[in-house]
């Protein structure tokens, strides 16, 4: 992610049909957010690498792509990534080992996805995890051109043999930094993003994990524990609560398709579009494609 500071008015206008007043409040509230959130040139320390490796098997190749929430922005520790937190859950559940690539970097946007496929060819991913949109938003790229960008993505690494998890954008609603109006703009336009995202990457073949406000109830109890210094990117709890969603979706996925591909689970079934909408309002959903076909999804819905 880079700062949602650049989500200007001229975005708000276009999604939101604002007055010039409140063009102008939007602009004055951009800056003060970006002033607030800043930036930060250190970089995380590499994730890559075998986890797992005193389990028996061959190790599961497991591509990350994505901005700078799958880097780990701000974490100083190895162990608080996403790469380390993915790879430790995957082959602790699984029970292989697990190789992690990154290809991910700050201030990807979806247009990106593409590139980074192309620098981890040779690795030939069986697994596949996408965490990307939020700098698409703050660059004011169109959700449904952000979103077909992301199909894209998700069809190549389909035919190159590996099952795919997409995290849809979070809800910018919950980022305290960004004053109202400009919040609720940002929140507008990022439930947008992941109800386009849900069905592009669906209709691709990906399993889709709702992100939008996994850490909203958690902060209530938790407080700013969730967010880092810059009170927009994760802390190392907050990378753990994201992570714990994407292994738990990505488990589930490999499981469906690679070790009990034969056997039906008991999924609930309803429209893509529904199934999307339901996703944006309940955090954890996860979406994927149904035999029934390409315009239905199968929904398993996380309880609480």
């Amino acid at each position: 992610m880079t700062s949602p500071a650049r989500t200007t008015a001229k975005a708000a206008v276009r999604t939101a049909g604002v007055s010039v007043g409140t063009y102008v409040v939007l602009i004055a509230q951009a800056l003060l957010a970006r002033r607030r959130i800043g930036t930060t040139t250190d970089r995380p320390p590499s994730g890559n690498g075998l986890y797992g490796h005193d389990l028996d098997g061959d190790p599961l190749r497991c591509l990350l792509l994505g901005d700078s929430t799958m880097v780990g922005y701000g974490m100083k520790s190895v162990d608080n990534t996403p790469s380390a937190l993915v790879g430790i859950g995957l082959s602790h559940i699984l029970g292989v080992p697990v190789q992690i690539h990154n290809e991910s970097f700050v201030g990807a946007r979806s247009s990106d996805l593409q590139g980074q496929i192309d620098a981890a060819v040779d690795l030939k991913p069986q697994l596949a995890i996408i965490l990307v949109g939020a700098n698409d938003i703050t660059h004011q790229v169109p959700a449904k051109r952000s979103a077909r960008r992301l199909g894209a993505a998700v069809r190549r690494l389909r035919a190159m043999g590996s099952e795919v998890i997409v995290g849809s954008v979070p809800d910018f609603g919950t980022i305290k930094p960004l004053p109202v109006p400009l919040r609720t703009v940002c929140r507008y336009w990022s439930r947008h993003l992941a109800r386009r995202q849900t069905v592009a990457a669906v209709e691709a073949g990906a399993r889709v994990v709702s992100l939008s406000d996994v850490l909203e109830p958690l902060l209530l109890l938790k407080a700013d524990a969730l967010f880092g210094d810059d009170r927009f990117h994760p802390s190392a709890h907050g990378y753990a609560t994201v992570a714990n969603f994407l292994v738990d979706a990505a488990v589930t996925q490999w499981r469906s398709s690679v070790v009990r591909p034969h056997e039906e689970a008991p999924l609930e079934q309803m429209t893509l579009e529904e199934a999307a909408e339901w996703a944006v309002d309940h955090g954890g959903t996860q979406v994927a494609p149904a035999p029934r076909g390409r315009r239905w999804a199968a929904v398993l819905r996380w309880r609480r």
